[in-house]
């Protein structure tokens, strides 16, 4: 699957027909699975290619048209790349390759970390942490969290219309490094968690104490925002509506990776594996059960994603919970064998769902 998707100049498309370009955290899962796999040199060249086009002030853009440069110029405003970013995962697939003996170019090892510093510093918001500019830095798109910026009722069409309205939102200086939005900002838990985790990732390899410390006050402004009424981890609005917080979604979950509230982290992990939660036979799934919003089939609503559960994996096995990593890691299996290497699939029956095969469900070769 992974040779099939690749193509010049060096990285995977996720689909090749639904996603014939190039996405910053797709690829760094794909340079995992590389390595994995004992092609280093693809997980370099692919992880080289999606920082290429890095502004001067460290943002990364989360799509690469590559020849296509003209391809939607008109809506970001720019030609060839996105104008917003997407989770940072550089930073752990850079720690996931040292550990693997791979070595790593100092080029490739400083754009991750001018990348995350971006986020730490440019993004940062007093007492929240790194905030989200669009809802699509999230990497969960449609995610039930993001329904107070739709008019009522949500509707797909709604709320792809509305997406492009908060691309027009974002406020760019001349480099058009977007830092601000005028109409949506949110410190979410998951993108927090997120950056936070391959902050510390990438302050293994480089020894970076900036980094470390950096990511440590990420992780304590997250702690001061689990729920217990919710039994999730919160967001907090910079700019918006009222917060939906309080959806319970898997990848509010992700403080798993990074939380010091062992308490808390206790009552997450039951949730995750609960039937009657998010568990699933084929893998967590997307929205808490119990949610309105809760449909297994529809993008972001409720399906299992691969990436999710990898890195639920990793937060299990990190924490020393081996069992809970077995049961993770046999349920991303079983989700990608019985789905054909799906995008994402129903938690409950495997059925796949979106492209159908994605690059990134080959992380069910690495657990």
């Amino acid at each position: 699957m992974l040779d099939a998707n690749w193509r010049d100049p060096g990285f995977c498309v996720p689909n090749a027909t639904t996603y014939p370009w190039q996405w910053l955290w797709d690829s760094c899962f794909h340079a995992i699975c590389w390595a994995h796999l004992g092609r280093d040199d693809r997980a370099i060249t692919e992880l080289r290619n999606a920082l290429a086009h890095q502004a001067p002030d460290g943002f990364v853009p989360h799509m690469t048209y590559w020849q296509d440069g003209s391809t939607h110029a008109d809506f970001w405003g720019r030609p060839g790349v996105s104008a917003i970013t997407q989770p940072p995962m550089y930073g752990h697939a850079l720690a996931e390759l040292v550990r693997l003996g791979v070595a790593l170019p100092d080029e490739l090892v400083d754009r991750a970390r001018r990348g995350l510093e971006f986020l730490l510093t440019d993004r940062h918001r007093d007492g929240l942490g790194p905030v989200l500019v669009h809802p699509w830095e999230s990497g969960c798109d449609d995610s039930a969290r993001w329904d107070a910026w739709c008019p009522m009722p949500w509707t797909f069409d709604r709320w792809k219309v509305v997406k492009g309205e908060l691309v027009d939102a974002l406020v760019d200086p001349p480099d058009r490094s977007p830092r601000a939005s005028a109409r949506f900002e949110v410190a979410s838990a998951g993108f927090g968690a997120l950056v936070a985790f391959n902050a510390r990732e990438l302050a293994t390899v480089v020894g970076d104490d900036g980094l470390e410390a950096a990511a440590a006050a990420v992780v304590t402004a997250l702690d001061t925002r689990w729920d217990w009424e919710h039994g999730t981890w919160l967001d907090a609005v910079a700019v918006g509506p009222t917060s939906t917080a309080g959806v319970r979604t898997l990848d509010a979950l992700l403080p798993l990776l990074v939380s010091v509230d062992t308490i808390a982290v206790d009552a997450a992990w039951e949730q995750v594996v609960d039937d009657g939660a998010f568990g699933g036979p084929f893998g967590p799934a997307a929205t808490h059960r119990d949610e309105p919003t809760f449909d297994p089939h529809a993008y972001w609503r409720g399906p299992a994603w691969p990436q999710l559960t990898y890195l639920l994996w990793v937060a299990a096995g990190r924490r020393g919970e081996d069992a809970l990593a077995t049961d993770l890691a046999g349920r991303l299996v079983a989700g990608a064998e019985r789905s054909g290497f799906a995008e994402y699939w129903d938690p409950d029956t495997g059925r796949g769902l979106g492209a159908i095969p994605q690059s990134w469900a080959a992380l069910a070769a690495v657990v």
